[in-house]
């Protein structure tokens, strides 16, 4: 989550390095005296920023759902077609972990381990917004004639999600060696037709 070239805020620091820590030391919990070192301050300065290292980790969750979000709106806005709006939307998805390692820990749950429920609620919330996302765009595609698929949208929608995070759990479990990138685009051409039988140019 790193932002060359610009001057980063105190705050903006401490969440950098958290997520850092995250890519560095996985399977490890974070604790606020080792962050603040890693920061350069005390640990009073962090809570002068961040009451508690929950919210923190809900500074990096709502970074992840600013930056995946909108370059979700951006696919829409710019794809016509559903068949490439959704894998797009996946390929975003798969992309954002690959470039930050640290918070696909935060994605699948890994980084979260004996921290409050309410942390754990938030990941799952995104990942049902965007299982809903994909839905609405299948369905609206049936529903103008535009895509004939072989499974209906909410299925269709839970087998790319389950995709995603399989690829990133993997990911998270080979301590990062293990792109959930790297086959998207080749698996992705061959499962196309057979999940999707025929989608007609939109107008």
């Amino acid at each position: 989550m790193s932002k060359a070239g610009t001057h980063l805020s105190r705050r903006e620091q401490i969440l950098a390095a958290l997520a850092k820590m995250l890519e560095d030391s996985p399977g490890e919990r974070i604790t606020t005296s080792v962050l603040a070192k890693s920061v350069g301050v005390s640990e009073a300065a962090l809570y002068r920023h961040f009451p508690s290292k929950t919210k923190m980790f809900e500074g990096l969750i709502e970074f992840i759902e600013e930056t995946i979000f909108s370059q979700i709106t951006f696919v829409v806005t710019e794809e016509k077609s559903a068949i490439k709006r959704c894998e797009s939307i996946v390929n975003v998805l798969l992309r954002f972990a690959e470039q930050n390692p640290g918070l696909s820990r935060l994605l699948v749950g890994d980084a979260l381990t004996g921290e409050t429920e309410r942390l754990r609620q938030r990941i799952v919330q995104i990942f049902e917004r965007i299982e809903t996302q994909l839905k609405q765009i299948l369905r609206d595609a049936e529903l103008r004639n535009h895509l004939q698929a072989a499974l209906p949208a909410a299925a269709f929608a839970h087998f790319l999600m389950a995709y995603v995070d399989g690829a990133i759990v993997q990911f998270v479990r080979s301590e990062f060696q293990k792109s959930p990138s790297e086959h998207w685009l080749e698996q992705w051409r061959v499962l196309a037709p057979l999940l999707m039988q025929i989608e007609l140019v939109e107008v």
